[in-house]
């Protein structure tokens, strides 16, 4: 159920790591693999490999799968031996629990932290879906592995009763996170092979890559086949001031400051020639930031996808794309979090303004599984084991983006999304969380790669539980930011 002692701090480095590895991308990235033309775009047999001389094994991942878990396990029981459920030592299973949690299928919803169910579950099935692609599978197929490895855990890796929630991040959530990984790690190695600290940084992005790469040899070492997505990236740090953290239901006004590191990364934007769409996440974008001073640094992590789409109906200024998306949020501001697993009809479009003048944006509707809530105590069904500072439930959810891009010289960003954790699949029928976070963001190119900028963070929490009293919360920050953007700059696609 909790996987969760290894994961936290290799998360937390991975993604750390991660952010600073896409750096030496575009600071090497060749012209042309941004300037190629309608480069044909792979057949169905070549997305289910690595590429040219690629190999695939259906048991390897099975038994790789197998040995992680295992050895995760094992970790465990050395590491945590007090750790205890109903007077029996938590990671102590045996052929007996297994076949009860088989038998008896007792599905709960768990009580561990947030940060631990929301993020280092996706970060781990990130790993198990990575095993699977890496032995030469496509996007679905390790999606399966990745489930089934989720599935695996909670029957036979700990004593306490499966977890809803688990399955649903570390299956759904770490295969959005993994494919993305995977694709910037694809990225690093194509770029400059003479460059002998690019398989490190792509290995730091995708471990399970570099795994197979290396122990495996030659048919595990080609490339992701694809037609030259468009790509941009950004690296910023920041100094943030809030402006108004308030919990409307006790008479305090919190306010805190911080030092911050994000990253932001696009792939496959629309408008290029002959980049069809044809595989899962063929177009995703990327956001994660980082508190420096805090002692839970990863403040939010937000992935959005298309699964199945395929390019709108083109005129001379207007490109975009469609389809079904698939979107992971964490999202932990200092007064209250939300995160979501979820699937949304949308669209992604550029608009040409004029030559020097570019408007992109996204608008997505659908529905997800979620959690949120505040650092004060909700109160559970009888049913739950303890008592959790969140709520999960069914989460319809909305999302809009649009950024007004000046020439090579400037940008605006403007992004809304909104969340509502219903009580329906809860423990929790009588509780339900409304949530909305907005940014406002403005950026200028100084020289190069540098940027200055500042924004404006809004959050805003309403929460009701049946007779206890609502709880109405806001959050508003600041901060200043120097930027470093990639070869492509603030990413609007010429046509």
């Amino acid at each position: 159920m909790r996987m969760r002692h290894l994961a936290h701090p290799a998360a937390v480095v991975g993604l750390l790591l991660a952010a600073r590895g896409p750096i030496v991308v575009a600071q090497t990235m060749p012209p042309q693999l941004f300037q190629r033309a309608a480069a044909p775009t792979p057949s169905k047999a070549a997305t289910d490999t690595l590429g040219r001389n690629g190999g695939r094994s259906t048991l390897l991942p099975v038994l790789e799968a197998v040995g992680f878990l295992v050895a995760l396990n094992a970790y465990d029981r050395v590491a945590y031996p007090n750790e205890l459920y109903e007077g029996r030592k938590a990671y102590n299973s045996t052929l007996s629990s297994t076949w009860d949690h088989l038998r008896q299928q007792r599905w709960v919803h768990d009580p561990d932290p947030f940060n631990v169910n929301q993020f280092a579950h996706p970060y781990l099935g990130a790993t198990l879906f990575g095993i699977s692609r890496s032995t030469g599978h496509g996007f679905w197929r390790s999606l399966v592995y990745a489930d089934a490895g989720s599935f695996a855990w909670e029957m036979a890796g700990e004593i306490t009763p499966p977890s809803i929630n688990d399955l649903i991040t570390t299956g759904q959530a770490g295969t959005l996170l993994g494919e993305s990984l995977y694709r910037i790690a694809d990225l690093v190695l194509k770029d400059s092979p003479s460059h002998w600290w690019h398989p490190y940084v792509a290995g730091i992005l995708s471990p399970p890559t570099a795994v197979n790469r290396r122990v495996l040899g030659k048919d595990f070492k080609a490339e992701l086949p694809d037609s030259a997505p468009s790509t941009t990236w950004e690296v910023r740090l920041g100094v943030r001031s809030d402006a108004v953290a308030r919990d409307y239901s006790a008479p305090v006004t919190l306010l805190r400051r911080d030092a911050t590191a994000e990253f932001s990364a696009s792939y496959g934007l629309p408008g290029r020639a002959g980049y069809n769409y044809s595989r899962p996440l063929d177009y995703f974008t990327l956001d994660a930031s980082f508190l420096l001073n805090s002692a839970n640094p990863i403040e939010n992590v937000m992935l959005r996808g298309l699964l199945v789409g395929r390019p709108t109906c083109a005129t001379a200024n207007l490109r975009g794309i469609w389809g079904l998306y698939g979107s992971y949020d964490y999202i932990s501001p200092n007064l209250f979090r939300v995160s979501s697993t979820a699937l949304s009809l949308g669209t992604t479009q550029q608009y040409r303004l004029a030559p020097d003048l570019a408007l992109q944006g996204s608008l997505l509707g659908g529905v997800g599984y979620g959690a949120a809530g505040s650092q004060a105590g909700i109160v559970t069904t009888s049913a739950a084991e303890a008592t959790r500072d969140y709520h999960f439930g069914i989460t319809p959810q909305t999302l809009g983006a649009l950024r007004l891009i000046v020439g090579d010289r400037a940008i605006l960003d403007l992004t809304a999304r909104g969340y509502y954790v219903s009580g329906l699949g809860s423990d929790d029928t009588h509780g339900s969380e409304t949530i909305f976070r907005g940014n406002f963001g403005a950026s200028v190119r100084m020289v190069g790669g540098h940027t200055l900028g500042v924004r404006y963070v809004a959050s805003t929490r309403d929460a009701s539980y049946g007779k206890l009293p609502d709880n109405h919360f806001s959050e508003g920050a600041v901060t200043l930011v120097y930027s470093f953007l990639g070869a492509n700059h603030f990413g609007a696609v010429k046509w």
